[in-house]
């Protein structure tokens, strides 16, 4: 069931101190100040300035406008955000700003180094991953939706607002006459993901008004079922992989294709971070499948870099790096 802000934040128990990465904008506001609250001397806010924007700046003073209203300590870092050839803009902000989060929480100044990063997506922001999963023909991994926890770099990430909407966390706001700043960008429908905020959240607001739960049982019974796949391939890597973790081409041809797809996908996620496209998965396990001679070469490009033989395995790399 959709939560108010106040639920979610008991239900929250996170490792202190604390980061809250603060946009400026409404939800991480609300979360920051929330925080604040709960755990008084144990938070710290991490303001990342992509600059890709001219308001970049604007963004940054009015984060330092926030936290000295809340005695909150700010720590702020600048990234270069612009796209690499072939990646998407949305993608490398991403990377870029997870990058910069990592260094603000393992940064000293009065407080030691954080133990974990609270960010601020919600309800709406999680029915809008989900539609865009859908989109694309995603798998289960993208029905799933963004996990509520979870490691990367050795800090704990939290997304304790999953469960509650846009719309609650703007009126809370408004009832502690806390201001915030709209990023121009969100209204622009040159982006997918605001199309579907304009036109499609409303009709389903007016369709099937649980909507929000709804989405989040699914995403919940995909992870379960992600969890398991996970699990499955696992224990199918001890079975394929040689001393070094590579996969082994005979034993990969051993298993049926749907659990080549379901141990491939896992070694690249898991070990060089890799999301496959479906037609590279395609060639690639259609190559493991002719792979009969000692002389069959594969070099196949997925993601970033390239899946190629090496003499008995399976082995990845980016020629970049």
């Amino acid at each position: 069931m959709t939560q108010t802000l106040q639920a979610a934040m008991v239900r929250f128990q996170p490792a202190l101190p604390l980061g809250v990465a603060l946009s400026g904008g409404a939800d991480s506001t609300a979360l920051l100040q929330a925080c604040a609250s709960q755990w008084p001397g144990q938070v710290v806010a991490l303001h990342v300035n992509h600059g890709l924007q001219e308001s970049a700046n604007a963004f940054e003073a009015h984060c330092q406008q926030v936290c000295k209203r809340l005695t909150v300590p700010l720590r702020v870092q600048r990234v270069n955000a612009h796209p690499a050839a072939g990646q998407s803009p949305e993608d490398a902000a991403r990377q870029a700003r997870y990058k910069a989060l990592c260094s603000l929480a393992n940064s000293v100044d009065e407080m030691p180094a954080l133990a974990g990063i609270a960010l601020a997506q919600h309800a709406d922001d999680q029915v809008e991953t989900i539609l865009l999963a859908l989109s694309r023909g995603s798998g289960l991994a993208g029905l799933s939706g963004m996990p509520a926890q979870w490691q990367r770099d050795g800090l704990e990430f939290y997304r304790p607002l999953l469960q509650v909407s846009g719309s609650a966390l703007r009126q809370w706001l408004q009832a502690q006459k806390m201001d915030w700043i709209e990023d121009p960008t969100n209204t622009s429908q040159i982006y997918t993901r605001n199309r579907i905020r304009a036109r499609l959240l409303p009709a389903l607001q007016d369709a099937l008004p649980q909507f929000r739960d709804t989405f989040a049982r699914t995403a919940a019974h995909a992870a379960q079922a992600q969890a398991l796949m996970d699990e499955v391939a696992q224990a199918d890597m001890v079975l394929v992989a040689n001393h070094q973790g590579q996969p082994q081409i005979k034993e990969l041809q051993t298993m049926s294709r749907a659990r080549q797809t379901n141990v491939l996908r896992y070694w690249l996620k898991s070990v060089y971070r890799v999301i496959p496209s479906n037609a590279q998965l395609v060639e690639l396990l259609d190559q493991i499948t002719v792979c009969r001679t000692r002389g069959h070469q594969i070099h196949i490009k997925v993601g970033s870099g390239y899946v190629m033989r090496r003499a008995s395995v399976l082995t990845w790399y980016n020629p970049a790096l």
